[in-house]
């Protein structure tokens, strides 16, 4: 007997990291979905085929991808993406010269300069308000305001944004609210419960968690619009092949027990931090002495381990990423292993250093990203690393 499992069950979401959008290989039984790697499909007869006619439109090991993560964020509609920036970039081709988007100021650098470097040049405009205040959001729509994007929390200040208020300003405005959950992940966030139309990933960090590939993901419920991102992902291509697809696939099963671990390492390194150092000095909204700490309570059930941390200079961040042993200086975040970076010449360096110093992101700044070791061996290596900062 073929065990099917049934997304529309009240399954909970550790099952379903497991199991939803996945079925037995028919052919071998199979528990894990193939690796289908191949660009195109042999067809029955002329205009006959099983599904599938080219790879850059459909491919079954992607689509379980697809359908997982659609699961564990509470829609019905999943579309992966070579990469979270391919993923922004097809998003914004819903739109057209002479549309306004409203963004939030501290989204990744790398939205940013999408926004500010190239689709400028095709006629869209922009404005990036601080999302921390709804009324910041609703005053700097217009007439020609088509959508909204942010992130929370933010990269990599961890301020947030009110889902709920926000959502409730798209649909008085009657625009698209597009929300990054990349940081919170849907086991410890869901904006298309708090009325988001669009939620999306970088499939790079803590989806695939291993630090082993490129993608991106975004999940909606609304049908007319997920036709049109599909014809946009087909058309423009930006879409992953079948490894990147079972890989990200692979992490989500292990997503849940990850992000529990995450949660527990930062919150006991961020109040370690915070005695440490300051409390004024550690950005984490796990901390009672995050002037958003209600709101995080509220609609998240979890903080994670993405922790930024004030060192006052260039040289003492400097020091600090010098000293570390067990957490790496390297891009990127959500892996298995604890990294350090360092904001202001990486991840945000497309930003123009009079706008990162205005938003509060300094040559001091340090962003760690809090693995699954040991949370003993890190709080050591953190605590020599920075001791008399």
């Amino acid at each position: 007997m073929t065990r099917v499992f049934d997304e529309d069950l009240p399954y909970r979401f550790s099952t379903r990291a497991i199991h939803a959008g996945q079925r037995p290989d028919p052919t071998t039984g199979a528990i894990m979905p193939p690796i289908v790697q191949t660009s195109t499909y042999v067809q029955d007869a002329l205009g006959v085929n099983k599904g599938y006619e080219y790879a850059r439109g459909k491919n079954p090991t992607r689509e379980a991808l697809e359908r997982n993560v659609a699961a564990l964020e509470g829609g019905r509609h999943g579309f992966a993406f070579s990469s979270g920036m391919g993923c922004v970039d097809s998003l914004m081709k819903l739109f057209k010269a002479g549309d306004h988007i409203v963004c939030g100021e501290n989204v990744y650098g790398g939205t940013y300069r999408l926004f500010d470097k190239i689709l400028t040049n095709f006629g869209m405009s922009f404005s990036f308000v601080d999302t921390r205040d709804p009324q910041k959001i609703e005053g700097a729509i217009t007439p020609k305001t088509v959508a909204m994007l942010l992130e929370t929390p933010t990269n990599p200040l961890m301020r947030l944004t009110d889902l709920a208020a926000a959502a409730a300003i798209a649909k008085t405005r009657g625009v698209l609210l597009i929300v990054d959950n990349t940081f919170a992940t849907p086991y410890f966030q869901r904006p298309l419960e708090y009325g988001a139309h669009v939620v999306f990933h970088s499939t790079t960090k803590y989806l695939n968690g291993h630090s082993d590939m490129i993608g991106g993901i975004c999940v909606l419920n609304d049908d007319p619009l997920a036709e049109r991102i599909q014809f946009i992902a087909n058309a423009a291509g930006a879409v992953p092949g079948p490894m990147d697809s079972w890989l990200a696939l692979r992490g989500t099963k292990t997503l849940a027990l990850r992000m529990r671990q995450h949660d527990a390492n930062g919150r006991k390194i961020a109040d370690a931090l915070a005695k440490q150092l300051g409390a004024e000095r550690v950005f984490y909204p796990g901390l009672a002495s995050h002037p958003q700490h209600d709101l995080a309570k509220k609609q998240m059930s979890g903080f994670g381990g993405m922790i930024s941390v004030e060192t006052k200079s260039k040289a003492n961040a400097a020091t600090v990423l010098g000293r570390v042993k067990v957490f790496s200086l390297a891009e990127s975040l959500g892996g298995v292993e604890s990294l350090i970076s360092h904001p202001a010449s990486m991840t945000h360096a497309s930003v123009e250093p009079a706008r990162r110093a205005a938003l509060g992101v300094t040559e001091g700044l340090v962003r760690l990203s809090c693995g699954v070791e040991d949370v003993d061996d890190l709080l050591e290596d953190l605590e020599q690393a920075f001791r008399g900062i």
